[in-house]
C-alpha cells in the first residue's frame, strides 16, 4: 500500500502537467487549421492550337491550362495529337519553369470532337481501351491530368453518336479514368495533392443534368467545370444573355442562368467547392434584330455573329454606331446599334466582378474560361479575374 501511494503522489503531477500541456495546444489551434483559410480559388484557362505565343501567356495568372482539343477516334482510344499539338504542349509545359504550381491538362472533345465517346464508353473493354490511351498521351507529353468536354452523354451535338446508355456509361467512363490515372500516380509517385486530376467540362442547361448521374460522376472528379455561356447561342432565333449571371426579369426564364446551372448542379449532387463557373472571353451577336428594348430578347432574322473580346474592344464597344447597355437584374451587358438593328451579348470587366463575388460567396472551386487567346491583346477580363479572386 505504501509503494502505490508513492506511485500515485509521483505520477499525478506529471499527469497534471500532460494534460495542461494538451489543452493548451488545443486552445492555441496549433491541431486545427486556421480560421477562415480557404483552399485558392482555381483559375482554368482553355487554349487552343491557334492565335497565341508562349510570351503571350502569362503562368502566374492562371492556376490551370487546359489544351483544346484531342479527340477520340473511330476505335475509341485518343487519336495521336498533330505535330504541331506535340509542340504546343511542351511550350505550355515549359511555363512550369515560372510557376511550378501550374498544372496543363489535356482536354478532350470539344464541340465537334465527340462523335465516338459514346462508343469508347459503351463497355467495360472499351473503357479501360480509353483509359489506357488518355494515360499514354498523359505520359508522353508529361500531363498533370486530362479534362473530358463530352458535348453531350446521351444527347445529340454536332452529329455524334449517342445512346440512352450514355448517361449511366457516362459514370462507368469516368470511373475507369480514374482508376487508370490513379494506378499510374501511385507508379510514378502522383498521390495526395499531387495526384493526376480528372476533370470535365458540364453542359449549363437542365438537360445536361437529366442525362447524367452527376452525383455519381463528380465522386471520379477533381472539379466540374460548368460551360455558363452560350445560354443563348448561334441558332437562336431571339436575342438574349448568353451569360448572364442571374435571370433577367426582361426575359422569359426560359434559359438558365449562370446561377441556375450552378444551383441545377448542387442539387444534382455536385459538391459547391468541385463546382468550377465558366467565363466567355467572347461576344454573340445577331443581326437584322427587332428594334425594340434596345434589341434585348428580340427577334432576329439575321446572321449569327462570334467575337472575341479584342475586337469587341477593337472596334464595337462604344465605338461604331455601338452603345453600351446594362441589365442590373441579370449582371450582364450588351451593346445595341439601331442602325444596322445589331445586338451583341457579351462579357466585360464589370460583369466580371459580380461573378467573382458570386464564386467566392458560394464557396465554389474558382472559374475557367473560354478561351485565353480571345482576350490575349488586350488582357482586360484576365485581370479582373486575378484582382477579384485574391
Amino acid at each position: 500500500m505504501t509503494d502505490l501511494k508513492h506511485t500515485m503522489t509521483t505520477r499525478i503531477p506529471y499527469l497534471i502537467a500532460v494534460y495542461l500541456l494538451i489543452m493548451s495546444v488545443l486552445s492555441t489551434g496549433l491541431c486545427a487549421q486556421p480560421a477562415n483559410k480557404l483552399p485558392r480559388p482555381v483559375s482554368i484557362g482553355y487554349v487552343t492550337g491557334d492565335g497565341w505565343t508562349k510570351a503571350q501567356i502569362d503562368p502566374n495568372k492562371v492556376t490551370h491550362i487546359n489544351y483544346a482539343f484531342a479527340v477520340p477516334d473511330s476505335t475509341g482510344v485518343l487519336a495521336p495529337l498533330t505535330a504541331k499539338d506535340s509542340i504546343n504542349l511542351l511550350t505550355l509545359t515549359s511555363l512550369k519553369a515560372v510557376n511550378k504550381n501550374l498544372q496543363i491538362l489535356i482536354s478532350v472533345g470539344g464541340w465537334g470532337g465527340c462523335n465516338y465517346f459514346s462508343d469508347a464508353a459503351l463497355t467495360d473493354a472499351s473503357r479501360q481501351r480509353f483509359a489506357e490511351s488518355a494515360v499514354a498521351l498523359l505520359k508522353k507529353h508529361r500531363l498533370d491530368g486530362v479534362d473530358i468536354d463530352w458535348e453531350y452523354p446521351a444527347q445529340v451535338g454536332a452529329g455524334n453518336i449517342f445512346r440512352p446508355a450514355d448517361k449511366s456509361n457516362f459514370t462507368l467512363f469516368l470511373k475507369a479514368i480514374r482508376d487508370r490515372l490513379d494506378q499510374q500516380g501511385q507508379q510514378d509517385n502522383r498521390v495526395g495533392t499531387r495526384h493526376y486530376l480528372l476533370t470535365a467540362a458540364t453542359g449549363a442547361d437542365t438537360s445536361f443534368v437529366s442525362h447524367t448521374e452527376l452525383g455519381q460522376a463528380q465522386r471520379y472528379l477533381d472539379y466540374v467545370n460548368i460551360m455558363t455561356y452560350d445560354l443563348y447561342h448561334g441558332n437562336d432565333k431571339v436575342t438574349g444573355h448568353h451569360s448572364g449571371l442571374y435571370q433577367s426579369v426582361k426575359g422569359d426564364h426560359s434559359r438558365n442562368s449562370s446561377a441556375d446551372a450552378v444551383d441545377g448542379h448542387i442539387r444534382a449532387g455536385v459538391p459547391a467547392n468541385k463546382i468550377v463557373l465558366g467565363l466567355p472571353f467572347y461576344g454573340r451577336g445577331w443581326m437584322d434584330v427587332k428594334a425594340q428594348d434596345n434589341g434585348l430578347f428580340q427577334p432576329a432574322a439575321g446572321r449569327h455573329l462570334f467575337i472575341s473580346h479584342d475586337e469587341l474592344v477593337d472596334k464595337y464597344i462604344g465605338k461604331n454606331g455601338f452603345t453600351r447597355f446594362w441589365d442590373a437584374d441579370a449582371k450582364a451587358p450588351y451593346l445595341w446599334n439601331p442602325t444596322s438593328r445589331t445586338f451583341i451579348s457579351y462579357a466585360d470587366e464589370a460583369s466580371f466582378v459580380p461573378k467573382m463575388a458570386y464564386v467566392k460567396s458560394k464557396k465554389l472551386a474558382g472559374v475557367m474560361f473560354w478561351e485565353y487567346m480571345y482576350d490575349v491583346r488586350h488582357d482586360k477580363l484576365l485581370n479582373v479575374v486575378v484582382r477579384e479572386l485574391k
